[in-house]
């Protein structure tokens, strides 16, 4: 049975674990990367939440596990806010899957 993984700052992450997600608060660029490069490659995890923050400092791996089934990559947003990385990640893959914009703002 595989898993849900969260990875972030604690602060932005540790509520998850009260919803029995496995979380892996990082400090470092180093530890994130290594942390990540560890659950990719593993198959334990179905889906990591990532926070936006870190999927921007870890971006190249971010973007080659988009290749990838599994697992599938989730960016959230942190304690330090929404930069919109995450909706559009969701935006992107859906005109992929559909063929069109289906979000209209107004």
């Amino acid at each position: 049975m595989y898993k849900i993984a969260v990875m972030g700052d604690r602060d932005s992450i540790y509520g998850f674990a009260a919803l029995g997600l496995d979380t892996f608060p990082v400090e470092s660029h180093e530890e994130a990367a290594k942390t990540f490069s560890r659950l990719t490659h593993g198959d334990t995890y179905a889906v990591i939440y990532l926070t936006e923050a870190l999927a921007e400092e870890l971006s190249e791996q971010v973007e080659k596990q988009k290749e990838a089934l599994l697992p599938a990559v989730i960016l959230i947003p942190g304690v330090s806010g929404n930069t919109g990385a995450g909706i559009g990640g969701v935006k992107k893959m859906v005109e992929q899957a559909v063929g069109s914009d289906i979000i209209f703002n107004d």
